[in-house]
C-alpha cells in the first residue's frame, strides 16, 4: 500500500468535519469533525507540511480542537476550491470529507456545509467538484484519493419544505492526465453510520484504522485500503448489525470509469431487515420526543416491562433506539404500541404516515 516515490511535501489534503449546522440541534453529528482532525493527524505524521493540510471544521459545542482550522460553510469551502487548489502545486491530492448529505432528484451527491439549514440547504455538488479537480483548471494533483464519508438517502425522504440548493462549481477543459479515486461510505439510498461513543463515522473510522497500520504510506493504493476497509465493515458492522451500509469505490480516469463494491452484499437476507430496521429507527427520529433519554424512558414504560426488562440500553437517541426496536422484533403488538405512545406524543400526521409503513415493512420483513 505503500508509494514510496510521493515526497509527501508534494501532497495537498483538503479535510473537512461538519458536526454542527446552522438547521440547529437536530442536525448535529458526533465524529467528523473529531475524524478530520484524526485524518490532520496522520497527514502530519506521514510528513505532510501542515501549510498544505487545508483544514475546514465546524465541531459540536464544547468540542473545539486544538488545531488551527478554517470555517465550513459554504461559501468559505467553495473559495477553497475554486480560488485555492487550482492554484496549488503537486503530485497527490487527499479531499476528506465527513458530514450529512443527501442524494438529490437528478441523483447527484449533495454535501451540506455548515451554514445549511432546513429551508436553505446550503451544499456542495460532489460531481462537479470532482469534475473542477479533474480539469484542465488544475494543472497538478495527477492522483487524487476521495474519502467521503456522509448519506446517500434519497432527498424526498426527508420531507424538506425544498429541494436543496443546486449550485454546481465550473470546471475547465477536459484533460487525460487527472486519476480519482472516490471512497464512499454507503450506496444510492443509504445512510452513512456514525459512532456517538467513539464520536466517529463507522466508515472512516475504519479507514483511519487501516491507514495507521504499519507500512501505509501517504498515498495508498486505493483498490487494496478499499479491500482492508470492506473486510472489516463485513465483519464488525454487518455482522453486529450496527449498519447495512455498503461501501462503494470508484474509480476514475480520463474516458474510463469503474466502480467496486461488496460481490453480493450483506449475508442473504441481512440487507433487507438492517434496512427496515434502519427505516423504523429513521422514523422515530423524526420526532423530537425521542432524542431526550428521560422522554424515551417514558416512552419504553407504555411497553410491556418482561419485554423491556432485558433491553440494553444507551444514552444516545440512535444506538438506543436500535436497541428498543431490535428486541421488539416479531412482536407486533409491541410495535404497535410503540407506535400509539409515539404518536400520541406528537401528532403530526406525515411523520404517523411514515412510522406505521417503517414499521409494516419491518414486520414484513420477520
Amino acid at each position: 500500500m505503500t508509494h514510496p516515490d510521493i515526497d509527501p511535501r508534494r501532497v495537498t489534503a483538503l479535510v473537512v468535519g461538519i458536526e454542527e449546522y446552522a438547521a440547529g440541534d437536530d442536525w448535529r453529528l458526533p465524529g467528523p469533525a473529531h475524524d478530520a482532525v484524526r485524518f490532520r493527524d496522520w497527514l502530519r505524521g506521514r510528513g505532510v507540511p501542515e501549510d498544505n493540510i487545508l483544514l475546514h471544521l465546524a465541531p459540536a459545542p464544547g468540542q473545539l480542537p486544538d488545531v488551527p482550522h478554517r470555517p465550513a460553510d459554504q461559501a468559505t469551502l467553495h473559495h477553497t476550491f475554486v480560488e485555492e487548489l487550482p492554484w496549488s502545486r503537486g503530485e497527490f491530492l487527499w479531499v476528506w470529507w465527513g458530514g450529512h448529505g443527501v442524494l438529490d432528484q437528478e441523483e447527484r451527491i449533495r454535501l451540506y456545509c455548515a451554514d445549511a439549514t432546513a429551508q436553505g440547504r446550503r451544499n456542495l455538488d460532489l460531481e462537479s467538484a470532482c469534475r473542477l479537480l479533474a480539469s484542465d483548471a488544475v494543472s497538478g494533483f495527477g492522483r487524487q484519493m476521495w474519502v467521503v464519508d456522509a448519506c446517500q438517502t434519497f432527498d424526498e425522504r426527508h420531507r424538506f419544505p425544498l429541494s436543496p440548493s443546486t449550485e454546481r462549481l465550473g470546471a475547465g477543459g477536459r484533460t487525460t492526465v487527472h486519476e480519482q479515486a472516490l471512497l464512499l461510505a454507503a450506496s444510492r439510498g443509504q445512510r452513512a453510520a456514525n459512532d456517538p461513543v467513539l464520536r466517529s463515522g463507522l466508515f472512516s473510522g475504519l479507514v483511519l484504522d487501516e491507514l495507521g497500520r504499519p507500512g501505509v504510506g501517504v498515498a495508498p493504493d486505493p483498490e487494496r485500503l478499499f479491500a482492508a476497509v470492506q473486510a472489516r465493515v463485513e465483519k464488525e458492522v454487518w455482522a453486529a448489525g450496527r449498519s447495512d451500509q455498503l461501501p462503494t469505490l470508484i474509480l476514475r480516469r480520463p474516458g474510463h470509469e469503474r466502480t467496486l463494491g461488496p460481490p453480493d452484499g450483506p449475508r442473504a437476507g441481512a440487507t433487507g431487515s438492517l434496512s427496515a430496521l434502519n427505516r423504523v429507527v429513521e422514523a422515530l427520529l423524526a420526532y423530537p420526543s425521542t432524542h431526550g433519554p428521560d422522554e424515551r424512558q417514558t416512552l419504553i414504560l407504555m411497553l410491556d416491562p418482561r419485554l423491556t426488562a432485558r433491553m440494553r440500553r444507551n444514552p444516545a437517541p440512535r444506538p438506543d433506539l436500535v436497541a428498543v426496536v431490535t428486541a421488539l422484533r416479531g412482536r407486533a403488538d409491541a410495535l404497535w404500541t410503540l407506535y400509539t405512545a409515539v404518536t400520541s406524543f406528537d401528532d403530526d400526521p406525515a411523520r404517523a404516515d411514515e412510522l406505521r409503513a417503517a414499521i409494516e415493512e419491518f414486520l414484513a420483513g420477520g
